[in-house]
């Protein structure tokens, strides 16, 4: 459907492709992965014709149709939720608007031509207008809406009412409605919950019969959706048969076999070079040397890849807490405000939380997750019902919301010795180090840099204190896949008390020991990991 073939591209000085290929066949299911800054982005923005290559050729079949989901979702006002997502549509609306113009031709009188003529039309429009589900465009706009957590009470809410998080939800839906053939995703779970996780894991596996390319951070999703991955790395592409999973192995043994060539490769070079340095001053061997040069300038000389920098995090010796951590006594939290109805979360919830607990709290959207975690925190203030905390507990908390409120004109460095004052100048640059922040990037202001790496540093500043008791909620958001199981790494190393709200499944089933739901205002405790609560409550999220 789509072919890539030789491309060249680079940003000022910044090489990208050198003539690298890739095809885009109808119903295939691929992965994009790559570092940052390899050109994961550009490669979408060549196939919607965003930008152009220097060099190579794009070709596309004819029946292409391409929906694209980006992170920058630009403005919406003016319409209902459901409204901006049937705008998608609108040339599939005025194609069924012209459908009906031309029965109404039909029914007229005409001669033999001009009857041909038009019903050759007819059906080339009404082809059209089945391929791109036109006969049920206001339905499927309502499915794919509730499906991505949008109900119909919220239909008709106008969309500027809703946060960043859910417009991200409409612009999703919105290229879902159009029913492309050709879906290409930058990073669609981000802003999504579980539920909608799954029922987006679900839709593209069941529903969609077209070809998609995406990039995409949760390990599960990209294992259940994918069936190939395409590796951006060294100016070029590389195919891999499988998901995520079996890209990993191959592609580590395949760089074994390329160190190992590249190692022979190097040891050839330095005998052939070492020859010509010896021998290049002497007249009885001119010939030799010339002819060794020749060889060596033919040479394809074997690069090794360059993989994305990964966090590397140890925690320091955690500080013992008591045994009872904390407990909480017929907990209840109602949020009261002068917009909406008050609402109760969660009430009459009682429990304990015991040290080196690995706790998940689960629910749907809404259910008071965050709530949850904010009050265990001491952000909040519980309606009814007490909280006590244990002897010597070290808490630290963990949220999104960390993220806007870092002072935007202080630098990295500045924002994590604010942190740890108490810390030498080079136990910081070692912490910012770890987080990914090296050389000139400590001296970034905060205002300028990018969600994940804002998210690295408010990390950095909770996870560089001796804290004994984590609370947190959403970790993972913006982290790649590397980073998250470095991240994942330390957390099952920590031998304090944790307590995480995670869409990640992947990082829940390797962490947690225990699981909190909430659900209709109830909190319910299930002593296990995470797949014993899936198998109690038959709710199985690894299935498609």
């Amino acid at each position: 459907m789509i072919h890539l073939t030789n491309i060249s591209k680079q940003h000022g000085s910044q090489i990208l492709f050198k003539n690298a290929s890739l095809q885009i066949l109808p119903g295939t299911r691929t992965g994009l992965v790559g570092a940052n800054g390899t050109g994961k982005t550009t490669l979408f923005h060549l196939i919607t014709g965003q930008e152009e290559p220097d060099d190579g050729q794009i070709s596309f079949s004819k029946k292409a149709t391409i929906g694209y989901f980006s992170q920058n979702v630009g403005e919406m006002s003016g319409r209902s939720a459901l409204s901006e997502v049937m705008s998608a549509v609108s040339d599939v609306v005025e194609l069924g608007s012209a459908m009906k113009k031309m029965e109404a031709q039909m029914a007229r009188p005409m001669d033999d031509d001009a009857m041909a003529a038009l019903l050759e039309k007819y059906g080339e429009a009404a082809e059209e207008f089945e391929n791109r589900g036109g006969y049920d465009l206001e339905n499927r706009a309502q499915t794919v809406l509730t499906g991505l957590g949008i109900g119909p009470a919220e239909y008709t809410r106008p969309v500027e009412s809703f946060s960043g998080g859910w417009k991200m939800r409409i612009a999703l839906a919105k290229i879902l409605t159009i029913s492309p053939n050709v879906l290409l995703l930058d990073e669609p779970t981000n802003h999504l919950d579980m539920e909608s996780i799954i029922w987006l894991e679900n839709w593209l596996v069941s529903e969609f019969k077209g070809a998609l390319l995406m990039t995409c951070h949760d390990h599960d999703f990209m294992n259940r959706v994918v069936s190939r991955i395409i590796e951006v790395a060294n100016y070029t592409t590389t195919t891999y048969g499988g998901n995520y999973d079996y890209y990993i192995k191959e592609r580590d043994i395949r760089l074994e076999h390329l160190i190992a060539s590249h190692r022979r490769q190097q040891e050839m070079l330095a005998k052939e070079e070492n020859f010509i340095a010896r021998f290049k001053a002497r007249v009885s061997h001119a010939a030799q040397v010339q002819s060794r040069v020749k060889k060596l300038e033919k040479i394809d000389r074997i690069e090794l890849p360059e993989y994305q920098r990964v966090i590397k995090f140890e925690f320091s010796n955690t500080p013992r807490s008591g045994d009872d951590v904390i407990r909480f006594d017929h907990l209840s939290k109602t949020w009261e405000t002068p917009e909406r109805e008050p609402k109760t979360v969660f009430q009459n919830a009682s429990g304990l939380i015991n040290r080196q607990d690995k706790i998940a709290v689960v629910g749907v959207n809404g259910a008071g997750k965050s709530t949850f975690l904010k009050l265990l925190a001491g952000q909040t203030t519980p309606t009814t019902g007490q909280i006590i905390t244990g002897a010597s507990v070290n808490p630290g908390y963990f949220s999104q919301h960390a993220m806007d409120i870092l002072e935007a004109d202080k630098t990295v460095l500045q924002t994590i010795q604010d942190a740890l004052p108490l810390e030498s100048l080079g136990v910081i640059r070692n912490l910012c180090a770890a987080f990914l922040f090296s050389g000139d990037d400590v001296d970034k202001q905060i205002k300028h840099l990018s969600g994940g790496e804002k998210s690295r540093v408010v990390l950095a500043t909770l996870l560089g204190r001796p804290l004994n008791f984590l609370i947190l909620d959403e970790p993972t958001n913006h982290l790649d896949i590397q980073s998250r199981e470095i991240l994942l790494a330390a957390l099952k190393e920590f031998t304090g008390t944790l307590v995480l709200v995670s869409h990640d499944r992947y990082f829940l089933r390797a962490l947690v020991n225990q699981v909190l739901e909430i659900d209709q205002g109830r909190l319910t405790a299930y002593k296990g990991d995470y797949e014993y609560y899936l198998s109690k409550t038959g709710r199985d999220h690894r299935a498609i």
